[in-house]
């Protein structure tokens, strides 16, 4: 039971972030790639650590993928077109969210984690992306927006699945 409308405003604004990740995950799904870059904040972050290193320093250790915003719209482009021979015809994937959880909220950005469970469907075989997703989430003229986002995987290594040419 709620005692105060503290604890239900809380529970509102959880249940928003919840509903953001959730809309994020069926835009991928969905191949939407476009409308998924506008999620993002004109200085954002994406980053896919190696799988023996899942907290780099990206200016100084080596990350499977550390985009910024110009970057990202690039890849979405490369994607999107003819020239991404590893996505043509493009996956059909299907992510899953668990453990959602905000860490921390400080200065109108809060951080977001959750674990993911990613299946890929390529060329009638399926690869499996397990891990755990760190967002932060900022307001941006009253709409959440991805500052940062992180996919951290938790295998020991891609093999067999190979390399990441979808957007985890």
């Amino acid at each position: 039971m709620l005692h105060t409308e503290t604890e239900l405003s809380r529970l509102v604004f959880e249940h928003r972030l919840t509903r953001f990740l959730y809309d994020e995950a069926r835009l991928l799904d969905e191949w939407r790639l476009k409308e998924w870059l506008d999620l993002f904040t004109s200085d954002a972050v994406y980053l896919v650590p190696t799988t023996d290193h899942p907290q780099p320093m990206p200016t100084r250790d080596l990350t499977l993928i550390h985009d910024d915003r110009k970057r990202l719209a690039y890849r979405v482009g490369l994607l999107l077109g003819e020239r991404a021979w590893a996505e043509n015809p493009v996956s059909r994937t299907r992510r899953m969210l668990s453990n959602i959880r905000v860490e921390r909220e400080h200065e109108g950005v809060c951080r977001v984690d959750s674990n993911f469970c990613v299946h890929r469907f390529r060329h009638g075989d399926v690869q499996t992306f397990i891990g755990r997703y760190e967002h932060e989430l900022a307001t941006v003229e009253g709409q959440l927006r991805i500052r940062r986002r992180t996919a951290i995987l938790d295998h020991e290594t891609l093999t067999p699945h190979g390399m990441v040419s979808i957007i985890l």
